[in-house]
């Protein structure tokens, strides 16, 4: 029973450590460097080293502790004096070797492997065994390679074989002109670099497939001899079915290790050269991992890991048939850590762990070593217990620290991690800043981060104003360093937070201030633009932010910043930013970036410049035909906006030289048209292409293409006769254009004859594009035809048109017009139609002429304008509605019948009356509020009362917003045009609408709705001022100072007086001051023969304007009405009394002078 209580003992204290340290696994402590404590690695090489043997060997250890760790190295398992070799150096206050080549030696010497110990006086930590490795680049082996001879349609591989290197080489195959041999599904290189033939074909012959291998450290190339392939030419090729070149057989396997590539190949032979597809069995491929390379020949698994394990077959078919092969693949792994043993700091009499958990395939093994040496090899230690993957410490004491590695390995490789234990007595210690400010983001998380130290390791507590923080892993979490996270921080969290850290020899606490601050947002970003060249392209980007938060904001054209300045064409305000005159350098992405010292916010958008197009290039002509040709042309750039028309031109050097015009056009998607010609025509052609923007510049013409001569083939268009003269007609066409002509000499051969009379034709030729046919009787018809003819023959004949001999003056009036029921603002007419020979011409209308007479209003003036009604039905019309009628009114009227050219006499006068109707609105209505008691209406009589007036009627109702009271109703006498309404309150408003009346009814009403009551006190006030006695009288006076003035300054001109008037004294004197002997001023300039402004010039006319003002006479001008209808600025003097006293006829002379000597 005793020999099993130790065995409890332990079991029960690992469960109560593990449970007690779970949370100090999860980061390793940070020893603050000022205190005592064994060494630990910090750098270190690989454990795979090569080196370029042309450079110095540097093997690099470094490590940190307190004292400052020595160093020591073993070279292949033994102690390796680095102060013995004088090629061999190590740096000062470090373990890292260098090894220097300059005084002779060779790099292979210092081949091996090399591990690092640092130590002090608490422990000595190790590196891992580097493997240190020469590179090495061997020379090819001379071998001489025979030609090689292969039938066309065989399979062929040309093998590679590169020496040996270290790394190995990259290979490639080239030509002797350096040119890579190009690759493709029949012919393509293996992962070992051999050169795989599916088939040769006799393209393949060649006397220098040459394979190179490229060495990495020593950066060179080396070439293999060049393969000489002769190929033998069969007429047929017979077609094979597949068979695997590589790799051979059904099935093969391949292992790869965990994290690394999978690389699988099959390369296929047959005749036609099949295609590769890939499989998995009993799964999918994984997608997110997987490539296929070599045109589907290379399976790549990147990353791999124990899923990936499996069968993958790979099938090679033609149309011949197909063949499989499978790869068993399995996943291995080297060593991996699921914990990694970290540093351990106890108090005494602590307990602790250390645990080393690694995995791999196979299951590695676990050693642990003290201080670099097998802990079994160690002197006992009570408090330290071995169990499986971990180290458990029991009551540890001061001088018990030491440094542990754990080494896990298995075939395909080890880790090595040091962890140290150190035993120390402290007081909680805090490590960072005192009194932190730390700032947010509102919604982002918030690292209230205390570096602290303690042994034992401290409590930890965290307040916010006085209360305790518990954390829940919702809103808080208290991470395992003591730093305390507000997930999602918000402005209520803004505030003091108070740290505390204590254990059993003591307290520390500090504050941070935490700040919540707004997020920085664009909240109006950038939109994707497409512009016109050399318009304005205008980005905004408006912000949002924290408003103690300054803020950067950056524009960027393509990730490069924009730079602003006065020679910039980029334009930036605060919330934009403007590119005059857009080119196509322009185009681009643009990002307005703004930044805080917390955060930032982007925001980005596509600038596309659309231009013009460019012209076509490359006009060619094909497919000539009599009356055709092809032309084909390739379309320039469409500058980012698609072309939708191209336009064909062309000019011809027989009647136009040197001018194009449009021929025909085509859609954007075209660039081979087939041109439709006329004959005779000496064509040469261009193309514009046409989008959005405009038109491009013409191509470049094409060459010229000559049709032969053919007769018209159209017929002169637009064939009419009309008569200019009573006595002739004017025959007159449309000239054929010039690609209608077909041929030299073009004439037109017109014909014509009276209509119905059988009689001969008469014809003539003529170049012009009119005949007038002279001697005709007034207004016969015509048969007219025409053809045009050149020196190949006649074109087609046109179809008969009737003309017509001019018209004369119509020789009959419509007779009878009278007027029946006649309303209050239309009538009907009656009238007897004219004979239509009388016409003498083709019927055009009745044509009624009338106007107002008069009103039968007495004393209204009215307007006598005649105007005109037409009738033109036709000429038997005899009745018409006459509308549009002013009524209450006499009017007179009469007729005349008219052809294209001339009326005829008129008709008899008529006079008739229109009844009475309603009246017109009234001339104005308005609304004059005299106090806020009372409304005062004024109107007048409407200016078209259309009858005799009998009143007016007032429809008026209150106005609440959209509510509206009962109507009421109040009627006037004609002779009432005022009317007062007393209101209830100054709040009300009505809306009033006032109409006239006669006997017929009421007109149309005149609307007015009262005024708020803001305005109707200012309408008040407003009026009432000029009804003041007081400001009358002041008017008054203000006149009468003026009238003296202008007197006084008449009468003293007229004598011949001088006084000179200027605004400053410092004023330069004007060119036409002519200065007397008495040494004042005579003014003989232009503007004294002008009038008074505003007044009436005297019966002789000599009564001039002043040219001084009241302002100028005036202190500063100022001279206004106050508010109260007072004047302020009085007429004082302008010039001071020296100035006054300087000139001694001022005085006398002065008008204002004479008025205040007048007072």
């Amino acid at each position: 029973m005793r020999a099993m209580q130790p065995q409890r003992q332990w079991a029960v204290l690992t469960v109560l450590s593990i449970i007690l340290l779970l949370w100090e696994e999860a980061a390793a402590i940070e020893v603050p460097p000022d205190l005592k404590q064994p060494p630990t690695i910090v750098k270190q090489s690989a454990k795979e080293y090569i080196v370029d043997p042309r450079d110095n060997i540097i093997i690099e250890c470094e490590a940190k502790g307190n004292p400052v760790p020595t160093f020591s190295w073993r070279r292949n398992g033994k102690f390796f004096n680095a102060e013995k070799d004088p090629r061999v150096s190590m740096r000062k206050r470090s373990g890292t070797l260098e090894i220097s080549f300059r005084s002779g030696g060779k790099p292979e010497d210092y081949e091996g492997e090399y591990q690092c110990f640092a130590m002090n006086d608490f422990g000595i930590a190790i590196s891992n065994k580097i493997l240190l490795r020469v590179s090495k680049s061997p020379l090819w082996p001379k071998e001489v390679l025979e030609p090689l001879m292969v039938s066309e349609g065989s399979p062929l591989v040309l093998v590679c074989n590169p020496p040996p290197g270290l790394p190995p080489p990259t290979t490639f195959w080239m030509n002797s002109a350096m040119m890579p041999i190009i690759q493709d599904k029949r012919v393509s290189m293996g992962l070992n670099g051999d050169l795989y033939f599916s088939n040769v074909l006799a393209s393949d012959a060649n006397t220098d497939y040459s394979c190179n291998a490229r060495f990495l450290f020593t950066h060179t190339i080396q070439q293999k001899n060049p393969f000489t392939l002769k190929v033998l030419t069969i007429r047929n090729i017979p077609e094979t079915t597949p068979t695997f070149l590589s790799p051979s057989g059904t099935s093969s396997s391949k292992m790869a290790l965990r994290g690394e590539e999978l690389l699988l190949e099959c390369i296929a032979a047959g005749v036609p050269t099949p295609g590769i597809k890939w499989f998995k069995k009993g799964g999918d491929l994984p997608e997110k991992k997987v490539k296929f390379e070599s045109f589907n020949k290379t399976l790549r698994i990147v990353s791999v890991s124990e899923e990936d394990s499996g069968e993958y077959v790979c099938m090679a078919s033609n149309k011949i048939g197909s063949i499989r092969h499978t790869v068993s693949v399995q996943i291995k792994a080297a060593p991996y850590w699921l914990q990694k043993p970290t540093n351990l700091v106890l108090a005494p009499n602590e307990n602790g762990q250390l645990v080393c958990l690694a995995s791999g395939n196979p299951k590695p093994s676990i050693q642990w070593l003290i201080n670099g040496e097998p802990i079994e090899s160690s002197l006992p230690n009570l408090s330290r217990k071995v169990v499986d993957d971990a180290i458990i410490f029991n009551s540890v004491q001061i001088g018990s620290s030491a440094v542990y590695q754990c080494n896990a390995s298995n075939e395909h490789g080890y880790l090595l991690a040091n962890a140290f234990v150190s035993v120390l007595d402290m007081a909680p210690r805090l490590l960072g800043p005192r009194n932190q400010l730390i700032k947010v983001i509102e919604q982002s998380r918030a690292m209230l981060d205390c570096p602290f130290f303690g042994s034992p390791v401290p409590e930890v507590r965290w307040f916010k104003n006085g209360l305790g923080i518990a954390p829940d892993n919702v809103k808080y979490r208290l991470h395992n360093n003591g730093t305390l996270e507000i997930k999602h921080a918000r402005s209520e969290d803004h505030g003091t937070y108070t740290f505390v850290a204590n254990n059993i020899l003591g307290q520390a606490e500090e504050q941070i201030r935490l700040e919540v601050k707004e997020p920085t947002r664009i909240v109006r970003a950038p939109e994707h633009l497409s512009v016109n060249r050399g318009n304005t392209a205008h980005f905004d980007c408006k912000i949002k932010h924290d408003p103690t938060l300054p803020i950067i904001v950056t524009w960027l054209k393509n990730d490069k910043p924009l730079h602003f300045g006065w020679m910039s064409k980029f334009k930036k305000d605060e919330n934009s930013l403007s590119i005059p005159n857009v080119n196509s350098d322009d185009e681009g992405t643009y990002m307005c970036m703004v930044k805080t010292e917390l955060d930032q916010d982007f925001a980005s958008a596509r600038l596309t410049v659309l231009d013009r197009p460019d012209p076509p290039e490359d006009l060619e002509l094909s497919d000539p035909a009599a009356r055709s040709v092809r032309l084909t042309w390739v379309p320039g750039n469409d500058n980012n906006s698609p072309v939708r028309q191209f336009l064909v031109q062309y000019e011809e050097n027989r009647w136009r030289p040197g001018e194009w015009q449009n021929l025909s056009s085509y859609t954007g998607d075209q660039n081979s048209v087939n041109l439709l010609l006329s004959p005779f025509v000496n064509y040469q052609f261009r193309v514009i292409a046409i989008n959005s923007v405009g038109p491009s510049r013409p191509s470049g013409p094409s060459s010229r293409y000559q049709t032969s001569g053919a007769p018209p083939d159209v017929i002169p268009q637009g064939l009419k006769g009309w008569g200019t003269k009573k006595t002739n007609m004017e025959i007159t066409w449309q000239p054929l254009l010039d690609t209608q002509r077909n041929g030299p000499e073009l004439r037109y051969v017109v014909s014509w004859r009276r209509k119905d009379s059988q009689e001969e034709w008469n014809n003539i030729s003529t170049t012009s594009s009119k005949h007038v046919v002279s001697d005709t009787e007034t207004y016969v018809p015509y048969e007219i035809k025409i053809h045009a003819v050149n020196d190949f023959g006649r074109g087609p004949e046109s179809s008969m048109v009737i003309g017509y001999s001019g018209e004369d003056r119509p020789s009959a009036a419509p007779a009878e017009l009278r007027v029946t029921k006649a309303d209050s603002t239309k009538v009907n007419l009656h009238w007897v139609s004219v004979d239509p020979t009388s016409i003498h011409g083709e019927f055009k209308e009745y044509r009624l002429y009338y106007w107002r007479e008069a009103s039968l209003v007495k004393g209204l003036r009215i307007n006598k304008e005649k105007k005109t009604k037409v009738f033109s039905s036709d000429v038997s019309q005899n009745t018409g509605v006459l509308t549009e009628l002013i009524p209450y009114s006499k009017y007179k009227m009469y007729m005349v019948v008219a052809n294209n050219k001339f009326e005829g006499p008129h008709s008899n006068i008529v006079e008739f009356q229109t009844k009475e109707g309603v009246p017109g609105v009234p001339k104005f209505f308005r609304i004059v509020q005299r106090n806020t008691d009372t409304i005062h209406l004024e109107w007048d009589k409407p200016l078209e009362p259309n009858g005799i007036l009998i009143g007016y009627t007032l429809q008026y109702r209150t106005v609440n917003g959209t509510e509206v009271g009962s109507p009421q109703v109040v009627s006037f006498f004609p002779n009432v045009t005022e009317y007062t309404i007393r209101l209830p309150d100054r709040f009300t408003r009505y809306k009033f609408y006032l109409s006239a009346r006669t006997q017929v009814g009421s007109g149309e009403s005149y609307t007015e709705e009262s005024p708020h009551f803001a305005n109707e006190a200012y309408s008040k006030d407003h009026v009432d001022i000029a009804t003041q006695g007081w400001f009358i009288g002041l008017m008054c006076a203000i006149a009468l100072l003026v009238l003296i003035l202008l007197i006084v300054g008449f009468i003293k001109r007229s004598r011949g007086g001088k006084y000179p008037v200027r605004d400053k004294k410092d004023l330069p004197m004007d060119p036409v001051d002519q200065k007397d002997q008495d040494g004042s001023f005579d003014y003989h300039s232009d503007e004294d023969n002008k009038p008074l402004q505003g007044s009436q010039t005297s019966l002789e006319g000599n009564v001039k304007e002043s040219d001084d003002s009241l302002v100028d006479y005036g202190e500063g001008g100022n001279g206004q009405f106050n508010e109260d209808g007072s004047f302020i600025g009085q007429y004082t003097v302008k010039k001071d009394k020296e100035e006054t006293e300087g000139n001694e006829s001022s005085e006398a002379t002065s008008p204002v002078n004479a008025v205040y000597s007048l007072a």
